[in-house]
């Protein structure tokens, strides 16, 4: 009943209110005409949290995927982890005296570890995607280029970082990178006279954990920008919805 007199409430409301008013109901028709039809545009609430959810769950897994392959980091130009800037004086000086090399397969082990940590992203993304709520999805779809790559990072940083943590801790040293790291660390205080010292666990997940965003975020942009890459029709439905409002 409410859908069959909807039009003929929104016409009295402008027949009876002056232009202020009829500028309130106005912005305000959006969300009545939502909350009457139960969808945005003619998509309904499922299709729309479906489709959205679709979209994240292709850029987690096309992103984990790339990542936790042999070179998944280092040869990636969104995701490549380089030395922390307490470190960059390090790689520096022992270029600076033929050791090239040793920094060079130093940063490669960092990759690695990386690399071999990173399928814990998966069932946490997972879940997050899972458990997002209607609004939460319509938000993420009409809130712009980085709307969801942002919700996921709000929603997951805390646990990939406790994930990842002792999983990169336990990469470090089956790659070598921890004893690869004291010689280099050791060398370079032999060469300068200092005491240099750092997190690389710390450091590595924490590059790790954004490097996993990139490629998300890079995935988001183009499901968003380019309508040939939703390959289904509710990918189709639901980012109609989101290129109307542009």
């Amino acid at each position: 009943m409410k859908k069959i007199y909807l039009p003929l409430l929104i016409s009295g409301v402008f027949m009876f209110s002056g232009c202020a008013e009829m500028q309130t109901i106005t912005n305000q028709l959006p969300g009545i005409l939502t909350q009457q039809t139960g969808g945005i545009n003619g998509v309904s609430n499922s299709t729309i949290s479906t489709g959205l959810k679709e979209a994240l769950t292709m850029g987690v897994n096309d992103g984990v995927l790339k990542l936790g392959q042999t070179n998944g980091f280092n040869n990636n130009s969104l995701a490549r982890i380089l030395l922390p800037e307490e470190l960059q004086g390090v790689e520096k000086t022992l270029r600076s005296v033929g050791l090239g090399s040793l920094a060079d397969q130093g940063l490669k082990l960092l990759n690695t570890a990386a690399e071999d940590a990173v399928s814990e992203a998966a069932p946490i993304f997972t879940n997050a995607i899972t458990t997002m709520s209607f609004q939460d999805a319509a938000n993420v779809l009409l809130g712009g280029n980085n709307a969801a790559t942002n919700y996921l990072e709000q929603k997951t940083t805390t646990q990939l970082t406790t994930a990842f943590k002792p999983k990169v801790a336990n990469s470090l040293g089956k790659v070598g990178a921890d004893k690869t790291w004291s010689n280099i660390i050791s060398k370079y205080n032999a060469i300068t006279g200092k005491n240099i010292n750092t997190d690389l666990n710390g450091y590595v997940t924490e590059q790790a954990i954004k490097g996993v965003f990139n490629m998300v975020a890079e995935k988001e942009a183009a499901i968003r920008g380019n309508s040939s890459l939703r390959t289904t029709n509710v990918l189709q439905q639901v980012f109609a919805l989101q290129d109307h409002k542009m």
